[in-house]
C-alpha cells in the first residue's frame, strides 16, 4: 500500500528534499507539487491525495489557514522552520510536525506513523455514528468489525483523529470510529476535556510540565492553551 502524496511549500529547495527523501522509500509517491496553498485547493479538488507534506508561512494563504478551509482533509505532516506553530498544528490534528532542517531518520519516523494512521483507517469500518454504549463501568467500543468491551476508569485518555478517536489503556489504544464529542456525555466526572483534541482522566496524573501533562506511565498528552487555566485549577497549581 502506497501513499499518495503532495508537497506544499513556496521554496523549491524543500521540494527537493522532500523529494530526495522519499525515493528510496516504497511507500511514498510524490503525486504533486504546489508552491501555493491556493494552488492546492486547486489540485485537491481534481486529486485524490492520502498526505500531505506542509509548510505554513507561504504567500496569500498560510498552511494553518489552508488547513482550515478543508472540509475533508487528509493526513498533514507540518514541515516549517518555525516551532511556535506546533500547537496550532496539532490543534488542527495534523499527524505529525517537521522542524526544517529536518534529518532523515526523523522524516521516516513521521511517515511511518501517518502510514500506521493510513492502515487503521482503511481497517476501520465506514463511521456509524452512534453514542458509546455504557454498562456497570463499562463501554462498547466499535473497532474494525469487533467491539471490545472496556472499563471506564481504566482509559487514560481520548485522543481525536478527525471523525476517529484513539481509545488510549495501558500505553496501546483502539482507533474507534467515532467523534470525541460522541464520547463527551459517556464519561465520568474523572475526564476532562485538555485540548481541542484530548480528554483526559485525572486519576492518571503524574504532573504537568509546561503545556504537557505526563501521566504516571510517562506518556505526554498536550494541553491547549485554552485549557491551561482549567488544568491548573484541577491540580491546585498555584503560580
Amino acid at each position: 500500500m502506497s501513499l499518495r502524496c503532495l508537497i506544499i511549500d513556496d521554496e523549491p529547495l524543500a521540494h527537493g528534499v522532500i523529494m530526495e527523501y522519499a525515493k528510496d522509500i516504497p511507500f511514498i509517491n510524490i503525486i504533486g507539487h504546489c508552491y501555493r496553498a491556493t494552488a492546492a485547493l486547486d489540485f485537491l479538488s481534481q486529486q485524490t491525495v492520502d498526505l500531505i507534506f506542509l509548510d505554513i508561512r507561504m504567500p496569500k494563504l498560510n498552511g494553518l489557514d489552508f488547513l482550515r478551509t478543508l472540509a475533508h482533509k487528509p493526513l498533514v505532516i507540518i514541515t516549517s522552520a518555525y516551532e511556535e506553530y506546533a500547537l496550532a498544528g496539532f490543534d488542527l490534528a495534523v499527524c505529525d510536525y517537521l522542524l526544517k532542517p529536518f534529518r532523515l531518520d526523523r522524516f521516516l519516523t513521521a511517515i511511518n506513523r501517518a502510514l500506521e494512521l493510513h492502515n487503521l483507517k482503511k481497517q476501520t469500518a465506514k463511521p456509524i455514528e452512534k453514542t458509546p454504549s455504557k454498562n456497570n463501568g463499562q463501554m462498547s467500543i466499535k473497532v474494525d468489525k469487533k467491539h471490545i468491551l472496556v472499563k471506564i476508569d481504566e482509559i487514560q485518555y481520548l485522543e481525536s483523529l478527525g471523525n476517529y478517536v484513539k481509545v488510549w489503556k495501558d500505553c496501546i489504544f483502539f482507533l474507534t470510529p467515532k467523534t470525541l464529542g460522541s464520547f463527551e456525555s459517556q464519561l465520568s466526572t474523572d475526564f476532562v476535556r485538555i485540548h481541542k483534541s484530548f480528554i483526559l482522566n485525572k486519576r492518571y496524573v503524574d504532573y504537568l510540565e509546561g503545556n504537557t501533562i505526563v501521566l504516571r506511565n510517562g506518556q505526554e498528552v498536550p494541553v491547549g492553551k485554552n485549557y491551561k487555566a482549567t488544568i491548573k485549577q484541577l491540580l491546585d497549581i498555584t503560580d
